[in-house]
Parts: C-alpha cells; structure tokens; sequence
C-alpha cells in the first residue's frame, strides 16, 4: 500500500523538458497556416481587385448572385450591365467576381 502513495510523488518530481521543442512546433504549425491559407487567400483578392479596377465597356462578367451580363458603362463604384435585351442592372462593383469573355466566343 505504501507503493501506491511513492509513485506519484516520484513521477510528479521528474525533471521537466525544454520549451524549445513546444516553441519549434508552434512557429511550424504557423509557417504551414500562412503558407497554405492566409498567402493564397491573399493573392486571390488581389487578383479579384485587379479584375475589377480592370473592368471596361463590352467585358462579359458574372455577378455574386450568377447573374451574366457585358458591360455598358463603368463607373469608379458601380457598373451598369446589361442582361438581355433592354434590361440592365446597375451593379456594385464588389458583386462582380469573374470574367468570361474569353469562354463566351469559344
């Protein structure tokens, strides 16, 4: 019985390890997160920023809600497309995400 009460006091006085191992992982654990998301995610809203600082008259684009629509007229916070026909939508830049032109005439 005696037995029982020595073994914790004997394995809560063992020597600690070094923090370095600890640090070591948690800066690898961070290189790996920005490496595969935050620096992806950064280059892709670059790019969308390009695309819409981009944009011009008769560019064919999709809106956020899948609307497709060309250009008409481009202004510095919105865009007026149209849809079919007569119809045009005065759109906010921001819910422009992409361009198919070049899918369009192939």
């Amino acid at each position: 019985m005696n037995m029982l009460f020595v073994l914790p006091l004997q394995a809560a006085a063992a020597p600690q390890g070094s923090a370095l191992p600890t640090i070591i992982m948690f800066g690898a654990i961070i290189l790996v997160m920005w490496l595969f998301m935050i620096r992806p995610q950064r280059k892709q809203q670059k790019e969308l920023a390009e695309f819409r600082n981009a944009l011009k008259k008769g560019d064919k684009v999709v809106t956020v809600g899948g609307i497709y629509g060309e250009i008409v007229e481009v202004n510095e916070k919105t865009a007026l497309i149209r849809v079919d026909g007569d119809v045009k939508l005065r759109v906010d830049k921001q819910g422009l995400v992409k361009d198919y032109s070049e899918t369009a005439q192939k």
